[in-house]
């Protein structure tokens, strides 16, 4: 009687086969699905390897100012707000475009303090507004 070779087969797990969670996660399966470097990564969004190191690892917080490159990076906003009223609607919208209260106000042609009060829901927006 002869005997053949057994070969056995089994689903190898890949490294970005998982559900991201944290902003990490998701920088870190993208990454490694284009098969970037972090190294090229960085060099990508205009920042150092080290904070990408430190994305993927949780230890940074982002910068406002960089969201804009992230969700064209991701192709997507990892973090969707959930707005329901004008002013977290606005504070979304402000977010998205990586801008600060100064910078979203100066863009709109209002004061800065009348925008951070309408996104804080303080005072109510006129309809000339």
């Amino acid at each position: 009687m002869q005997f053949s070779p057994l070969t056995f087969k089994s689903l190898i797990k890949k490294p970005f086969d998982f559900e991201p969670k944290t902003l990490g996660e998701h920088f870190k399966k993208k990454r490694l699905m284009e098969g970037l470097f972090q190294e090229q990564l960085a060099a990508r969004l205009g920042v150092t390897e080290s904070t990408v190191i430190n994305w993927e690892k949780g230890h940074h917080r982002l910068a406002l100012h960089l969201r804009p490159r992230i969700i064209e990076f991701l192709g997507y906003d990892p973090y969707p707000p959930l707005a329901e009223t004008v002013g977290q609607k606005m504070r979304a919208k402000r977010h998205t475009l990586g801008l600060s209260i100064n910078e979203m106000a100066y863009r709109m042609g209002v004061d800065p303090a009348s925008w951070g009060n309408w996104e804080r829901e303080e005072v109510i927006l006129y309809r000339a507004h």
